[in-house]
């Protein structure tokens, strides 16, 4: 079954059944405030942190799904209903939710009553903004009652669930007409105040929850709702809320427009209060003054609209195929800003409160992001950075608000320190600018520490090789890239956390081949920096190491058929063929063929062609195989989970595209491309009651095929697979890349593609690039014309501000002198 469609055209998803099979999302905001919308309106908003400044309660994994939210209720004397059907769900005569481009819109209609309202952060504001608009579209008037509901949050949103005997007894409200205000713990050690307003004179309110909702009602039916009018509370303590009561009466074909605005405001210590125990409003009302009319609505909604059109101008695909045109161009792009703003923090799947921005996830996030706003990206960098310890390891993660490193996950995840180097390299490369490595960093966030940025690169170089085990390998530490893969835990107590219960190293011989590749390929990246700077002895110690790295990985990390996943505590292997379960792994096979770690010897494509037989499925690749069927103490949280699921052997679409990158260095793109569709959403509309969550965004995870249900997808929006997919389609299978020096085009393209065009702004230039395959190739630049001149090679300049014509030609006599980019005529 279909429960919407995409309108390429509005750049929308638009859900036409609300009982969509999971709540489908949206994100509003782009920068400081933040808010999550599902298809029926459910969600919440926050300021920077969705842990320490959450604006409204939201209660997870809560029966029924996706309880609470931004809610509008409709009584008109017969009926009572909701506009995006929830929380009444009553049934609805017409029901529509449109997901944009930061924005969402849902149309309810009932009795001839339609409601539509936009939800949209606009740019720069501290606010949600509703745009509703109520129709007669019967031939009769009609009057009915409004009522708005928005329940606070008492900002620190661990702390609103846990601490009830203190906070029962705090909250707090002021009313000033149509402006509902939140001041709970104001008067001491907050300097921020919330506040939920409409543009219009009300006729009552609510602000106190059992006051609206009753003890023992629910979202469904508020005894206010039900008994047609609101009761003027005013909450002092227990649960605050914020409710505005509206009768309104429309003549046939009338309509009235109401704007409602939920903001943040903070105020200095000393412009706190307006008179004792009277907040200063004096922020909110300039901020209601910018959108308390449809006319200035309506402009921030295009100054939004705007935006994303200038965004997404910067990277346009024009494919035979429309379904990769609107993932490329619109919604890959789109859920890149998201993970860049939120990396693993607030979704449906993460709660917002356990975890931060992610050292490792905001590096990675970067290489989808980096084209649209190069100047936010810079600041993201020096802020990962700084949470760097003097000797190259880092807080695996830190908290948005404070910028600070995560005391309670802590370090000492040995992959982390080399995602640094692909963050910043992928910004000079984009921009430019090469100013970013003479910035002076702290490391722990201690000035005093400071060293330049590249000091910070090289310290991270160094950490893996003054971290090697015994067989020349990086030694994993708490974990790599895959948490669950804890080799030096051995927990046996079921309260402790795998990744922050005690780290025992000490005499390990745990070592990882993941780390080895990723060492390989973004060492060689610090190489080519060293060369592009001058420092040519740095560059020449560091492929030294790098060589190293490659010998010991073919010495010890090669399996026979595929490359080793690790060894464990005691040097034991894992993901070896003399294993009984967890044979091969993903991760090792993706880096090393990425790092082209024996290429020649034919290492890279028997590791690929094993991953094809043993790992590959109809959904997409799985993360290991066999599954594990029983606890391994010395492996840790990877084999906790049933088989097919998550870490044991689901499809961790993360990682799908390191084998996708694998495949193009081999030249293979029939199935580099194979492999892009099988997780690529826009390709999954077909099963939407099995893959279950949004169909216009990448999830985490996807049900191996050891799974009870194969094939079902969770852990949609905050994922690395958003920005790994968008760099892998655009620079490795269309081959599009930036390099220091200008544009790399090197595509790796199913045999049977014609042509497609890209146009690519860069560093002030307008490149408007068609590739041509006549020869039906796989991979191969047989000649570049730019600007009607041949070029040599397959790099066009950096020709500065201007447009560009650029032609490339696929064929069999390549200008690429790679051996792993030659022709291939067909797999």
């Amino acid at each position: 079954m279909k429960y919407g469609f995409f309108d390429d055209a509005n750049r929308e998803y638009v859900i036409t059944d609300p009982k969509t099979p999971f709540p489908w999302i949206n994100y509003l905001g782009n920068h400081d405030f933040f808010s999550l919308v599902s298809n029926t309106a459910g969600g919440y908003s926050f300021y920077k942190d969705a842990k320490f400044r959450r604006l409204n309660r939201y209660r997870y994994n809560n029966v029924p799904m996706d309880n609470g939210g931004r809610y509008f209720y409709i009584n008109d004397g017969e009926n009572i209903w909701s506009p995006g059907w929830k929380p009444v769900k009553t049934p609805l005569d017409h029901y529509e939710c449109r997901h944009g481009l930061s924005y969402t819109t849902i149309k309810g209609k009932k009795a001839d009553i339609e409601a539509e309202v936009t939800f949209f952060v606009p740019l720069n504001a501290w606010a949600e903004v509703q745009k509703m608009k109520l129709t007669n579209k019967g031939k009769t008037e009609k009057t009915f009652k409004l009522f708005s509901y928005n329940e606070w949050c008492l900002w620190n949103a661990e702390d609103d669930q846990n601490n009830l005997q203190r906070n029962l007894s705090t909250g707090e409200v002021e009313i000033d007409g149509a402006t509902l205000y939140h001041k709970t713990e104001y008067k001491e050690r907050r300097n921020h105040y919330a506040f939920y307003h409409l543009n219009q004179e009300i006729d009552g309110y609510d602000t106190d929850r059992e006051s609206f909702i009753g003890l023992y009602n629910e979202f469904s039916n508020p005894r206010a709702v039900l008994d047609g009018k609101p009761s003027n509370s005013e909450a002092h303590g227990w649960s605050p809320i914020a409710s505005h009561y509206k009768e309104i009466t429309l003549a046939p074909g009338e309509s009235t427009d109401l704007i409602f605005i939920l903001g943040y405001i903070e105020n200095e210590e000393e412009e706190k209060w307006e008179s004792k125990g009277v907040i200063n409003k004096t922020k909110a009302k300039a901020l209601i003054e910018q959108y308390n009319t449809v006319e200035k609505v309506d402009a921030a909604l295009k100054e939004l609209a705007d935006y994303w059109t200038e965004l997404l101008s910067v990277i346009t695909l024009n494919h035979a195929d429309d379904k990769l045109n609107r993932m490329v161009n619109i919604w890959n792009q789109y859920q890149c800003m998201v993970t860049f703003n939120m990396s693993r923090s607030a979704s449906f799947f993460e709660v917002g409160i356990g975890r931060g921005m992610g050292f490792r996830d905001s590096n990675q996030d970067l290489i989808g992001f980096v084209h649209q706003v190069p100047e936010r990206a810079r600041e993201r960098i020096i802020d990962i950075a700084s949470t760097q310890f003097p000797d190259g390891g880092c807080y695996h993660q830190y908290q948005p608000l404070t910028k600070r490193g995560n005391d309670a996950i802590g370090g000492g995840f040995n992959d982390d320190p080399m995602w640094l180097i692909l963050g910043t390299v992928s910004y000079i490369k984009e921009s430019g600018d090469f100013s970013i490595l003479d910035e002076m960093v702290p490391f722990d966030n201690d000035p005093s520490l400071a060293q330049t940025l590249f000091d910070h690169l090289t310290i991270s170089f160094n950490h893996v090789i003054n971290n090697l085990g015994p067989n020349g390998l990086p030694l994993i530490g708490r974990a790599d890239w895959n948490d669950c893969l804890n080799l030096n835990c051995f927990s046996k107590d079921p309260n402790e956390s795998f990744q922050t219960t005690e780290n025992n190293t000490e005499g390990s011989k745990a070592e990882s081949v993941m780390i080895a590749g990723l060492f390989v390929v973004y060492g060689t990246d610090y190489v080519a920096l060293c060369q592009e700077l001058g420092k040519t002895e740095e560059a020449e110690r560091a492929q030294n190491c790098v060589d190293a790295m490659k010998e010991a990985v073919k010495q010890f990390g090669w399996d026979g058929e595929w490359f080793l996943r690790a060894y464990d505590f005691y040097g034991n292997k894992v993901g070896s063929d003399e294993n009984e379960e967890g044979k091969i792994f993903i991760e090792s096979q993706g880096w090393c063929s990425m790092a082209e770690i024996g290429l020649e010897e034919g290492m890279v494509e028997k590791a690929l062609d094993s991953v094809k037989e043993r790992l590959d499925t109809p959904y997409g690749i799985v993360l290991n195989n066999p599954a594990f069927t029983e606890y391994k103490i010395e492996y840790g949280e990877i084999s906790t989970y049933p088989a097919g699921y998550k870490e044991n052997a689901g499809i961790f679409c993360h990682n799908n595209p390191w084998i996708m990158i694998g495949e193009t260095k081999l030249g293979r793109g029939n199935q580099a491309w194979e492999y892009f569709k099988q997780i690529c959403p826009a390709y999954l509309e077909d099963i939407h009651d099995l893959h279950k969550v949004e169909p216009y965004v990448y999830c985490q995870m996807i049900a191996g095929k050891d799974a009870y249900k194969p094939g079902e997808g969770k852990n949609s929006w905050l994922s690395g697979t958003a920005a790994w997919n968008f760099y892998t389609v655009v620079q490795h299978i269309l081959g599009v890349s930036p390099e220091y020096k200008g544009l790399k085009v090197d595509p790796c393209i199913p045999n049977e593609w014609d042509t497609y065009s890209i146009n690519r702004k860069f560093r002030g230039g307008e490149y408007a690039i068609t590739i041509s395959n006549p020869d039906k190739v796989s991979k191969g630049v047989a000649k570049l014309i730019v600007n009607d001149e041949v070029i040599e090679g397959n790099i066009i300049p950096d020709l500065g501000e201007g447009n560009h014509k650029v032609e490339v030609i696929m064929g069999t006599t390549s200008l690429v002198d790679s051996a792993s980019a030659e022709a291939v005529v067909a797999e």
